[in-house]
């Protein structure tokens, strides 16, 4: 998988400052509720990171869980959570493997998360563990980011932003042969003295084909699966640059096959 976000959790909120976080939360509760999800149900953030979905879902009354590989992310996360009043257990997982005490209603992993698993066996892992963590009927909602976009929208360009707690550099490299894009970020920010400390995270995501994804979620015994250009109903197309995936529990286990 790509990197941990060791070192910028701190960080990583005021770099998606500009993320409408509300109207994404927003369309995966509608999602919820149109497969049947209960008002009151359980929800398994994976890949939650500062907890932006997490804290959201549960304000809309739902009872959640934060799953993450990364301990300062989580730790911004549970700091995040008392400070709004909300009891929140956040558990420090492999999403590839991860557990939980009791079924959920809901597994969601958002914002790229699936993107940081870096082959399709990957993603069968996390599937297969989402698969065992639902309740029978329960409902698997996840996003990539495309190929498109990452070989096109981001592949090849470099970002960056000077605001007064941090300057930083982010250049991205595409591989066709691989589809592996490589984001290398340089931070830089000011300690008391007035001198700037750099530090250096390489993240790495995959784009995964719609096609790819639906056949590894059918091989972990989901049903009911759908493909969406993210934040609408329609079917994605060339230049969609999010996918918004769901998936369905059946009502009895039906096994896992092999990737």
């Amino acid at each position: 998988m790509g990197s941990e976000y060791c070192g910028f959790a701190g960080f990583y909120d005021r770099l998606m400052a500009d993320v409408d976080y509300d109207a994404w939360a927003g369309y995966l509760l509608e999602l919820m509720r149109e497969n049947g999800v209960p008002a009151d149900g359980s929800i398994v953030d994976c890949a939650c990171g500062t907890g932006a979905f997490t804290l959201r879902f549960a304000k809309a009354g739902y009872r959640l869980t934060g799953i993450d590989r990364s301990e300062q992310m989580l730790a911004v996360a549970q700091q995040k959570a008392r400070r709004n009043g909300l009891n929140i257990p956040f558990v420090q997982q492999d999403v590839r493997a991860f557990q939980v005490h009791k079924p959920a209603d809901v597994i969601n992993c958002a914002c790229d998360g699936v993107n940081y698993l870096l082959s399709v066996e990957d993603a069968f892992l996390f599937f297969s563990s989402a698969y065992a963590a639902l309740k029978p009927g329960g409902v698997l909602l996840f996003d990539v980011s495309s190929e498109y976009k990452l070989k096109h929208v981001i592949g090849g360009q470099t970002f960056g932003e000077d605001a007064e707690d941090c300057t930083y550099l982010w250049q991205n490299v595409f591989d066709s042969q691989t589809r592996l894009l490589e984001m290398n970020l340089a931070f830089f920010t000011p300690d008391k003295a007035g001198r700037y400390i750099r530090f250096d995270e390489t993240h790495i995501q995959r784009a995964h084909t719609a096609a790819e994804l639906t056949n590894a979620l059918e091989k972990a015994g989901f049903y009911e699966i759908s493909a969406f250009d993210a934040f609408t109903d329609r079917t994605p197309e060339t230049k969609t640059e999010r996918i918004q995936l769901i998936a369905k529990k059946g009502p009895a286990s039906a096994g896992h096959g092999e990737i």
